[in-house]
């Protein structure tokens, strides 16, 4: 398949996510907003991929090209494309759906567990059901949202109630990460340090950040592969 990824900041990138697609034998193309790159028609890929950023989606007077992304990301979810949003690409389809982006009544960033919900078997999501089992995953947000419309929560925090959702069977939005590679943590860590020493009881320590890596690496490497193959499947 054609697979194209919106990038927001050069210091989130697609990690994990570009071997997985690249063994598979699917191209990869990018939008960098920040660079001004062109945007894409939804006939230009047949699965979209919205990576984070540490902007809010309204952010229109800093980020200028925010109200093309949001109308690139409607145009997608219209077309029926994949598509596969990560934090801030989560928030962007929320949007898309109807949903509105707002303040999350605390910031949650670090290694925090993921509460799996129930789904009917029978039901066009549960391809997305977490596996059985306990799991900690990253998160790095403090905006959340509003419950977009026709959608499926799949996954909620103590800190933050909805963590993953979907909207049938080729539309996935996680709020927290699973894609990131060593390489990708540290750059976001460093890019956004001055998030951190504010504190709160859901921010972890830079430290606390670094060392919870490698504990975590192969739960979030099997939650990630469970969640591109059932939407490579489509």
């Amino acid at each position: 398949m054609r697979v194209h990824f919106f990038q927001h900041v050069p210091f989130e990138g697609p990690g994990l996510l570009a071997p997985w697609l690249l063994t598979r034998g699917h191209e990869q193309a990018f939008t960098r907003w920040w660079a001004g790159d062109p945007v894409p028609s939804p006939a230009d890929y047949d699965w979209l991929i919205v990576l984070g950023g540490p902007m809010n989606v309204y952010q229109d007077r800093d980020y200028p090209w925010l109200p093309s992304e949001r109308a690139a990301v409607a145009a997608a979810l219209a077309s029926r494309r994949r598509v596969l949003g990560i934090c801030l690409g989560a928030q962007l389809i929320a949007d898309a759906l109807g949903a509105r982006v707002v303040q999350n009544p605390e910031r949650e960033i670090g290694w925090w567990p993921l509460e799996a919900l129930p789904l009917a078997p029978s039901a066009p999501e549960a391809r997305f059901a977490l596996p059985p089992g306990e799991r900690s995953v990253l998160h790095w947000h403090g905006d959340t949202f509003t419950p977009p419309p026709g959608a499926t929560r799949l996954a909620a925090s103590r800190a933050c109630a909805w963590q993953a959702f979907a909207a049938g069977p080729r539309v996935l939005g996680l709020q927290f990460h699973v894609e990131m590679d060593p390489a990708t943590l540290a750059n976001l860590a460093a890019a956004c340090a001055a998030e951190l020493p504010a504190g709160g009881p859901w921010v972890q320590s830079a430290a606390r950040i670094s060392e919870g890596a490698p504990a975590h690496a192969a739960a979030c490497a099997a939650l990630l592969d469970h969640f591109l193959a059932a939407l490579e499947r489509g």
